[in-house]
């Protein structure tokens, strides 16, 4: 089966471990960032949301317009806009870049994130309500005939678009989340289910949850299943991990010069996803091959923030791992966002591609 690299198109230059240099919407880095993934073998970049970030449907459409074959994965928060709206919106982004386009819906796992924006909805309602906007958008990308909608979150009578996207039957919709509600409203309507970066065995069940909440959807295909993890590469294992003790003294230092995030909460989370990746750091530092936890405890759980540490080769071969697991898209963001992208798409992707085409060769014989 193939496999498909997501990166982080940022819109400046900082991250956890490194204030930004400029505005928080950077013309220049933005798309230089984006040119990178293109060049380096990746396929395609997650544009992200938060309540006071840059909107990343305007920031898609300028990479969009200025690269050739990168796909773009927008970030949307149902509650942000209608759905006859967002469906609009998509279907223009997808006109404007020619195909490229997929949609990845937040349902929000922080109420206090939520409710800078207005939503104050309990996290089950959230849920739903995103169920909800997906079916709609779904379906104003592909009917072409008038239609009434009436639901729990919305209602509406007679909209119909003149604006469809060029994929047909329409763009991609991932999801991602760890708790029941999430598996159930993912594994309905996701084409591709998000996960954060666990151990094995951890990953193995969340796909197996995710797997039969689309069976009990009544789907007959099953979402393709995405990783993510923060990889830390070196030309030595031992330099790696030098690396690696390196980006924590510098993910400290920042955190006390400047609060991470406001997004995220440090203790106590509300969301499954990030209790679950506490708990895999309390159970200890390194787990498989080259899964480290410490940059996970040190952020709180804060979505993306497992490492996979070692030589290009060592770290491929953990990716390998999970894609023997049936994961088929591999997520991947640096801490030095553009030297990291670079780094990973010069070394690590040309090793994993390798791999995976003689695993699908040595099926195909045996078949």
């Amino acid at each position: 089966m193939p496999v498909e690299f997501l990166g982080i198109a940022a819109t400046n230059d900082g991250s956890e471990v490194t204030a930004r240099s400029g505005a928080s919407f950077d013309k220049e880095y933005t798309l230089e960032l984006a040119r990178a993934h293109e060049d380096y073998g990746w396929d395609r970049v997650l544009f992200a949301y938060g309540s006071g970030s840059p909107d990343p449907s305007p920031a898609a459409a300028y990479v969009a317009a200025r690269t050739d074959t990168l796909q773009i994965l927008v970030a949307h928060r149902p509650n942000v806009s209608y759905p006859t709206f967002a469906a609009k919106t998509f279907a223009t982004l997808d006109r404007i870049s020619d195909g490229r386009l997929a949609v990845h819906f937040i349902t929000g796992g922080n109420d206090h994130e939520q409710q800078r924006e207005g939503d104050f909805l309990t996290k089950d309602e959230r849920y739903d309500r995103t169920r909800e906007a997906i079916q709609i958008i779904k379906k104003a990308w592909t009917s072409h005939e008038p239609f009434d909608h009436q639901g729990t979150h919305y209602r509406f009578n007679d909209f119909v678009s003149d604006t469809f996207p060029v994929q047909q039957p329409h763009p991609r919709v991932s999801f991602g989340g760890s708790s029941p509600a999430a598996y159930a409203a993912g594994g309905a309507e996701a084409d591709i289910y998000c996960l954060w970066g666990e151990p094995l065995a951890e990953t193995a069940e969340q796909i197996a949850a995710v797997r039969a909440a689309a069976k009990a959807a009544g789907r007959v295909d099953v979402p393709k299943i995405q990783v993510a993890f923060r990889p830390i590469i070196a030309p030595t294992e031992e330099l790696a991990w030098e690396k690696a003790h390196r980006t924590l003294d510098r993910l400290k230092a920042r955190k006390a010069g400047t609060p991470l995030s406001r997004r995220h909460p440090l203790r106590n989370p509300e969301n499954a996803g990030s209790r679950r990746l506490l708990a895999v750091a309390d159970r200890g530092e390194r787990h498989d091959r080259a899964l480290w936890t410490p940059t996970t405890a040190e952020t709180g759980g804060a979505g993306n923030s497992t490492a996979l540490v070692g030589t290009p080769e060592t770290v491929a071969q953990a990716l390998l791992d999970y894609y023997d697991l049936g994961v088929e898209v591999l997520s991947a963001r640096g801490y030095d966002l553009l030297d990291d992208a670079i780094d990973f798409g010069r070394h690590v992707i040309p090793i994993v591609r390798e791999e995976v085409a003689k695993r699908d060769a040595a099926r195909k014989n045996a078949a």
